[in-house]
């Protein structure tokens, strides 16, 4: 049987869900204009690569009203509606974007449902199936991130149907903790790549929960990041930086999925190929020393 090139690296079962997806995603962030707001540059394009992106196998893509704003769900519909069978559509609520492109956040459950009900009409779903709740800012999570009344509406908002499925985003530990003493927690989604590790620790953990952890600036994001090491062991197998770190991701952990995004059908393809790249032992000590 012919295995897609985003099934190379294996599938994964969300805890509690008949919802199974490669854990080689796309995040759709960069289907938006510069600094992820406005109209993207070359719209034709964009929907060449969400077609692209469907027949290499993705079957997992992450959205959100605030790319654009509401750009990239508006693209997704247009282009793939009526959706697959086999697609998973994520979408993320907690924050909106100003006339100036700033990012500001709002967990209010009268923001946090009207937010559910633009997706849904956007997306041109009845429901959706994960919806993650962003708590913390652009910035970075914050410690002070009152957590327990927003997850309050977010299973409220399940109970009526809106929602099959709750992920977090942005959150500490401890928020987690308070998260799932309210409702079942599907996925995690948080800033970590080769660079940034914070959340290792976190990620073993809900390794050994099932639940998936789901990176974003898998490579880098606003400011790529660079190390020496790095360019080494790509120039030793022979390919690119981004491959390499995708790579190093999808053997971290199996409950890792990677959504890298792009708006071009040729890093599309590039990105998806890392999830036949096999690091091997030494690579990966390498690798993993960068973060010391």
């Amino acid at each position: 049987m012919d295995i897609s090139p985003a099934a190379a690296a294996g599938r994964f079962t969300f805890p509690g869900t008949d919802i199974s997806v490669n854990r080689m995603g796309f995040g759709a962030m960069q289907l938006a204009g510069p600094h992820v707001f406005g109209e993207p540059k070359d719209p034709d394009e964009c929907r060449a690569v969400l077609r692209e992106a469907l027949a290499l196998g993705i079957d997992h893509i992450d959205t959100s009203d605030f790319y654009g704003p509401y750009v990239t769900n508006r693209l997704i519909a247009e282009t793939l509606h009526p959706y697959p069978g086999n697609l998973t559509l994520v979408t993320k609520i907690g924050g909106w974007r100003d006339d100036a492109g700033g990012w500001n956040m709002n967990h209010e459950p009268d923001f946090l449902r009207k937010s559910v009900e633009d997706n849904l009409e956007r997306l041109k779903l009845d429901r959706i199936a994960i919806v993650n709740l962003r708590m913390g800012s652009v910035n970075g999570f914050s410690e002070d991130g009152e957590i327990a009344a927003p997850m309050e509406a977010m299973r409220r908002m399940q109970e009526e149907g809106m929602i099959a499925h709750i992920g977090i985003s942005t959150v500490t530990e401890s928020q987690l903790r308070i998260a799932q003493d309210i409702a079942p927690i599907v996925c995690v989604q948080n800033h970590y790549n080769l660079i940034h590790r914070d959340d290792d620790a976190m990620i073993d953990s809900l390794a050994e929960q099932g639940i998936a952890y789901v990176p974003y600036f898998p490579l880098g994001g606003f400011l790529p990041y660079q190390a020496a090491v790095l360019d080494a062991v790509a120039a030793e197998l022979g390919t690119s930086i981004q491959k390499v770190s995708l790579a190093w991701l999808l053997q971290r952990s199996p409950n890792i999925l990677v959504i890298p995004g792009t708006s071009s059908r040729a890093h599309l393809r590039e990105n998806i190929a890392a999830a036949e790249l096999a690091l091997g032992e030494d690579h990966l000590k390498q690798l993993d020393a960068i973060a010391g």
